[in-house]
């Protein structure tokens, strides 16, 4: 790793490497020029390191040049071992986000990736979002297509986007490894805060402010970012948080651990293994492909979140910062969605935000489905096969915008934007973008009934 920057410092153009070396409390590091004009990125920095089924120890140091110039292995995944291309039911989803994009995958997937403005410095004190992937906790990564290169640097904004280890090595819980570490299960959510504090440590060498930190995920990841707000793990970690699709249902998710202990057990049982230690030797095709049969007959603690008493505690009470929440209109299950996220959101005691996303994409009728969004939060459609119009590219220029301001200063309004009032229990009202001009309006529950029953693309 070292050799390799070194020689590229000594013999590529600063065209394609940032030339700059970094100096962070890790040590040296080197990027490369950002897809987006006027940013640079980090890519495949190496946050944590963890044996299967051990909880994250986090990197603080590493010798020589870091080697920062290329994405890194996401964590194994149920794709890692079929051919997406072949597999029709996944298809959408494949076609939409990773098409033409190549992967590898590993247990070693503990990499994050910053994006800056070219000409950041050390102590610039920019706001930071860490944004954290969906996927069911199951698949994804924090560089596909709509991930790859956000636009935010150029609000002054540092970007992360971050993997974390999903479905059987990320969610596994098991009586023996209790005894190995006091409490089980959540491994992924771990990477998360270990990924969270790594940021809050180094960020400031790129130019970020530590002490200005927003967390934001879709789906899944709007499910851990619920949960880590209502960890005691992580009071003073961030600032505001930003969740899509997906507030309000995390402590649905979580599940106890004895359905989490008997799934698991039975996995290991299914798969000859005695103890944990022989469960830890086995290919982990082996592990997935038992883990997907086993699920179609076990419902329960199947490779969600457990509620193990450390991370995700009973009667929590979220962090009290800024939100904002939302989701889409041909969302999976949209009127429940929009329901659970309202009564969330209204709850809060800060000034806290909801969006409903409608905007049709252009290229087939599947309207604005589960993840259709994210396109435009990160500003990202150069990167999508859509026929996106002039009006996409200005709906993104806004959402943006309001996203920058939020991370800024917890307040996603801006002179030049109509008003986004703030949510509570009183204000039926949401902020309604995409098809229409932007403006605080009551999404048709029957309109979105309907939109449940006849849906085609519920989600990956």
């Amino acid at each position: 790793m070292t050799t390799y920057a070194e020689k590229m410092l000594r013999e590529y153009s600063d065209f394609e490497v940032h030339m700059e070396i970094v100096k962070t409390p890790c040590g040296e590091i080197i990027g490369t020029k950002g897809r987006v004009a006027g940013t640079v990125a980090f890519k495949g920095i190496r946050y944590a390191t963890a044996k299967r089924w051990s909880y994250p120890e986090l990197v603080t140091k590493w010798d020589g040049i870091y080697d920062a110039t290329n994405y890194r292995s996401c964590s194994y995944q149920p794709r890692a071992f079929y051919d997406e291309e072949l597999n029709e039911k996944k298809y959408f989803y494949y076609n939409e986000f990773r098409k033409g994009e190549s992967y590898s995958y590993s247990d070693d997937c503990l990499f994050l990736n910053i994006f800056a403005p070219e000409n950041f410095k050390s102590g610039d004190n920019r706001p930071v979002i860490i944004y954290i992937h969906g996927g069911g906790f199951t698949g994804g990564c924090g560089h596909e297509k709509h991930f790859d290169g956000p636009v935010w640097p150029q609000k002054g904004i540092i970007a992360v986007t971050i993997n974390y280890r999903l479905g059987p090595m990320g969610f596994l819980a098991h009586p023996e490894l209790k005894k190995e570490s006091g409490h089980t299960g959540n491994y992924g959510l771990f990477d998360q805060i270990a990924a969270i504090k790594w940021i809050k440590n180094n960020i400031a060498a790129f130019g970020g402010n530590p002490d200005n930190i927003t967390i934001m995920g879709q789906s899944a990841g709007a499910m851990s970012v619920q949960l880590l707000c209502q960890s005691p793990l992580t009071k003073g970690l961030f600032d505001k948080a930003v969740l899509s699709s997906g507030c309000g249902m995390a402590t649905m998710t979580a599940g106890s651990e004895e359905k989490s202990f008997a799934f698991w057990q039975a996995e290991m049982k299914e798969a000859g293994c005695a103890t944990i230690d022989e469960f830890r030797m086995l290919p982990a095709e082996i592990i997935f492909n038992i883990w997907q049969n086993l699920k179609k007959n076990m419902k329960g603690g199947s490779g969600f979140p457990t509620k193990d008493g450390t991370l995700i505690v009973e009667n929590s009470i979220p962090h009290d910062i800024p939100y904002m929440a939302g989701s889409t209109s041909h969302d999976m299950a949209p009127p429940v969605l929009l329901g659970l996220t309202k009564k969330w959101i209204s709850k809060r005691t800060k000034p806290s935000y909801v969006w409903f996303f409608d905007r049709m994409l252009p290229g087939d009728d599947n309207g604005a489905w589960h993840s259709s969004d994210l396109w435009y939060w990160f500003g990202t459609l150069e990167n999508c096969w859509r026929p996106m119009e002039e009006k996409d590219y200005k709906l993104s220029d806004e959402m943006v915008d309001r996203l920058c301001t939020f991370a800024s200063s917890g307040n996603p309004n801006k002179e030049s934007l109509p008003l986004w009032e703030k949510a509570g229990k009183r204000n039926k009202k949401v902020l309604c973008i995409g098809e229409q001009n932007s403006a605080m309006r009551k999404p048709k529950m029957l309109k979105l009934i309907h939109t449940m029953l006849t849906n085609k693309a519920v989600g990956e």
